[in-house]
């Protein structure tokens, strides 16, 4: 069984759908036979570049969202998370830029035989340690931490290497049906929209590994973040 899941590293929905996946697949019966590929999905490719703001900066500025739903949304994250077990999970203090160059890393990461490792430590960089992925040298430090080359880091950002394959990821995500992330797919039949619950997650699993639904069946209704990194106000 293969499942895909298209995320942005600073979607705080990604992270959490991520936990509930892989709480989903810890008890399993199968899961030695299943494969997780992770595909890069930029909420907003269009941030300029070397440019941060707080989230709820560009939360006002976009949405006009006031600071008390900026507040009762990102708390209610944390809340989540928490629940789930996934502490620290900071959401309300957030910084957010262009993650293109995070995706670069994390494809450098995945040829090197990394990728789950990669995302999981770039989530927890973020959300848990409250480190900036919108820089080249912040990304340096987080992928020599993991493993990784300094000059093999420093030459994949520089060159663009993997400009394409992160593009490609997202232009397939969205050919699939994807609107917003997380976005998980299981062996191209079954696509599941949000971070579900993990039983959700525990239920498509077992399906597509009994069943045989096609065509690709989405299943949505949870919550997410959508074009431009929003996470979503009128949740909270």
């Amino acid at each position: 069984m293969k499942i895909e899941i298209w995320s942005d590293v600073i979607c705080p929905w990604c992270g959490l759908g991520q936990h509930r996946l892989d709480a989903a697949l810890a008890d399993f019966a199968h899961k030695a036979d299943v494969e997780i590929v992770h595909r890069s999905f930029q909420l907003d490719p269009s941030f300029p570049v070397g440019t941060t703001v707080t989230s709820r900066e560009m939360l006002a500025k976009k949405y006009n969202m006031s600071e008390a739903q900026h507040r009762a949304a990102t708390g209610r994250i944390e809340a989540l998370a928490a629940a789930d077990g996934l502490a620290p999970y900071r959401v309300g203090t957030a910084v957010v830029g262009n993650t293109h160059q995070a995706h670069e890393l994390l494809a450098l990461a995945s040829d090197r035989g990394m990728e789950a490792a990669a995302w999981k430590a770039l989530y927890r960089a973020y959300f848990g340690d409250g480190r900036s992925l919108f820089d080249v040298d912040s990304l340096v430090a987080i992928g020599v931490e993991m493993g990784l080359v300094e000059t093999d880091i420093r030459e994949a950002l520089a060159s663009g290497r993997y400009r394409s394959k992160v593009e490609a990821d997202g232009r397939e995500g969205r050919l699939l049906g994807a609107t917003g992330v997380p976005f998980v797919v299981i062996d191209r039949r079954i696509g599941i929209s949000g971070a579900q619950p993990t039983e959700v997650f525990r239920r498509a699993i077992e399906q597509a590994w009994n069943d045989n639904p096609t065509p690709l069946a989405i299943s949505g209704g949870a919550d997410g973040c959508g074009p431009e990194g929003r996470a979503d106000p009128d949740a909270a």
